[in-house]
């Protein structure tokens, strides 16, 4: 991709770089309103059926992954055109998911960054090793990463430490900003907790809110996994690394039914989010349609996004993401061919 391309895409952007008071306002009442009345029918149906409850409790976790891609649009001071407004929104939305909102906006301004970057991973992103480095690697350390890797860590477990252990905590750089958004965000959602235990019960708000957590966790660590985790994605090191070819080729299109793109907040135009994050997520879709470059990237769908489940390690000489079964043929090779030089 040409620099004169490159630039020709991002003035593309430009024309919807802007938010729609009246959209973000009628987005806040379609997504909030129904997670609180879901919320409310989950815990009312305890005393008829937990199978009812669950069938509530799936729904909300759909609409508090809608609230999630809001937080994120505030993150990135896309969602109202006012800075003090989206901080606002950001931190009561941020409240909701467990994530405090500078806490996240820093590591994730990282990401954006630095995705694809292979001398710059270690922030806001999924760790991935190269096939070199997972062949040099001590022991431990291919342990340890494959113990990351697997799918139930990754999307069971992985919920509950990010949001219970990660996002409860400072980085060291943290200002005195951040440290106290940090601080406020746990009292608050501390307060909630025991006032929800207090009115209902602890036993109807652990009935309620860990399917609630467990599912939207799970469903939102898939979508930022999938949307970066493809077969034929990108990475390169800093020298050669290119923002805009990391947005369009290195971020997804996850073409999903259009029910669970709306309720994903489109997005799966993650290669447009990557491109300008000053969209808003209600301008994601139009901005991709309108963009003719943008009709020929990455395009996975629910059945193709399986397959990045046995994608492991990037293989920086075939330029694609492969399993652990290749590299063990490629370790079997190599120590066949050392065996062989000896014997000669």
């Amino acid at each position: 991709m040409t620099k004169q391309k490159q630039m020709m895409l991002r003035k593309q952007m430009a024309p919807y770089e802007h938010s729609d008071t009246k959209n973000s306002i009628r987005q806040i009442l379609n997504t909030f309103l129904p997670f609180f009345l879901l919320w409310y029918l989950a815990y009312e149906s305890l005393s008829y059926s937990y199978w009812l409850t669950l069938v509530f409790a799936t729904v909300a976790a759909g609409f508090l992954t809608r609230i999630f891609i809001i937080f994120h649009d505030c993150c990135h001071y896309s969602f109202f055109k006012s800075r003090k407004a989206n901080k606002i929104l950001g931190s009561i939305s941020g409240i909701l998911t467990l994530f405090p909102y500078y806490q996240w906006q820093h590591s994730h301004s990282v990401h954006h960054a630095t995705s694809g970057n292979l001398d710059k991973r270690g922030t806001g992103d999924i760790w991935v090793l190269t096939v070199e480095e997972y062949v040099s690697a001590p022991l431990w350390l291919k342990i340890s990463y494959r113990i990351y890797r697997n799918p139930f860590v990754m999307f069971i477990l992985g919920p509950i430490y990010v949001f219970l252990i990660t996002n409860r905590f400072n980085r060291k750089e943290a200002k005195k900003k951040e440290r106290m958004n940090t601080y406020m965000t746990n009292i608050v959602i501390v307060f909630i907790i025991a006032l929800l235990c207090y009115t209902i019960g602890w036993q109807s708000f652990l009935l309620v809110q860990v399917p609630i957590f467990m599912i939207s966790g799970a469903f939102g660590i898939w979508l930022f996994y999938v949307q970066h985790t493809f077969e034929d994605s990108y990475f390169e090191e800093d020298e050669h690394w290119e923002y805009v070819k990391a947005a369009v080729e290195g971020s997804s299109y996850y073409k999903l039914p259009k029910a669970l793109q709306w309720i994903t907040g489109n997005i799966g135009y993650h290669h447009v989010h990557h491109l300008s994050p000053r969209v808003p997520n209600y301008k994601l879709e139009a901005a991709h349609n309108h963009s003719e470059p943008l009709q020929n990237v990455p395009t996975i769908t629910l059945m193709t996004s399986l397959r990045s489940l046995k994608f492991r390690l990037w293989d920086e000489k075939e330029k694609q993401f492969v399993g652990f079964k290749e590299v063990k043929k490629l370790m079997k090779l190599k120590r066949m061919t050392f065996q062989t030089k000896q014997q000669n």
